[in-house]
């Protein structure tokens, strides 16, 4: 079968591979769909520390279950629309069992550690898969960057009134809009391309700029209770603390390069008593992301700019590349 797959630095290669052997507690899945997402680059530039050469890439996709193992106990069926989870704890490590399990010592990833859904079939354990029910494909691979946003928007704390900032109107931004615009928060998105800025519009933001200006001391209250950053620079992550006002809580969300630094001023947090936090992945987030895309309460399918074949996979990693669109899916069958 055809798969994308990491197999040198700075390039992702279309290549032959065997279809998967099952082992007890796998499931078969179809791949119907599957996201490109800034994790894949940071692979493809060896910029992620974890990252398994030679593996199919691919976190975030969708797929009909094709074959169960017969000593794989679960309620699925032949044909069922899944997502998938692809973080795998180990369920021994300290932080496994203090429930901390995205932070396992020894998490196995789909798409990054071992072969993943850019490609016609992969094996799943039954444990890391997901049912929908009346969504597109291409709406459900969007299940796995949903649930990190639903931890990121958890880990925010966002209140019903809250005013919140969105830096960076990509996907993950757009989610963390719509997460917290769904939830009382009167959000604000700050980017400087005009189509995302318009984007944000519709996925409830109630004001966009290229600029960001808190119109006064953030110390006498002007500012924003809440401010996402996801763009993952150091520039922007490092401008997001000038914008969230005393007493307010700054969530880094954007993936930064490894030797990226922040220059922060200890008095200036003291003063303002800031919170700082980041987000890693998607703790028990999954269930809950699958549950918000099935009640479509919001149009998520207008996160999918460009769809491609994966024969044509060059064309949809170069427009990923470009920055031009929003998600680029790819559709292995």
């Amino acid at each position: 079968m055809i798969s994308a797959s990491w197999e040198k630095l700075g390039s992702i290669d279309l290549v032959e591979k065997p279809l998967p052997t099952l082992k007890p507690g796998e499931v078969l899945v179809r791949v119907a769909a599957s996201g490109i997402c800034g994790t894949d680059q940071h692979i493809c530039n060896g910029e992620t520390p974890h990252a398994t050469n030679n593996v199919t890439i691919g976190h975030e996709f969708s797929g009909h279950i094709q074959e169960i193992h017969p000593e794989t106990q679960t309620p699925l069926t032949i044909g069922d629309l899944v997502a998938i989870d692809p973080n795998i704890p180990c369920y021994q490590c300290t932080y496994c069992r203090t429930k901390k399990y995205h932070l396992c010592a020894h998490l196995r990833c789909i798409g990054v550690t071992c072969d993943g859904g850019m490609a016609s079939y992969v094996a799943v354990p039954s444990t890391a898969v997901y049912k929908t029910r009346g969504i597109a494909p291409e709406v459900a691979c969007l299940a796995e960057p949903l649930s990190c946003m639903v931890h990121a928007v958890n880990v925010g704390q966002v209140k019903n009134s809250d005013r919140v900032l969105v830096i960076g109107a990509g996907p993950i931004g757009l989610m963390v809009t719509a997460l917290c615009a769904t939830s009382g928060a009167v959000v604000d998105v700050c980017d400087i391309n005009e189509m995302r800025r318009l984007k944000a519009l519709e996925f409830g933001a109630a004001s966009v700029t290229d600029k960001v200006d808190v119109g006064g001391d953030p110390v006498l209250g002007f500012g924003y209770d809440v401010v996402f950053e996801c763009v993952g620079l150091a520039t922007t992550m490092t401008a997001s603390l000038g914008y969230a006002k005393a007493g307010g809580t700054v969530v880094w969300v954007g993936v930064a390069k490894p030797d990226a630094v922040v220059p922060v001023s200890p008095f200036d947090v003291y003063r303002r008593e800031l919170t700082i936090k980041s987000t890693y992945t998607n703790p028990f987030g999954m269930e809950q992301a699958v549950k918000i895309l099935c009640d479509k309460k919001v149009d998520w399918h207008k996160l999918i700019s460009h769809t491609f074949n994966i024969k044509d996979f060059d064309k949809a990693w170069q427009v990923f590349q470009q920055n031009s669109g929003l998600k680029v899916c790819v559709k292995p069958n």
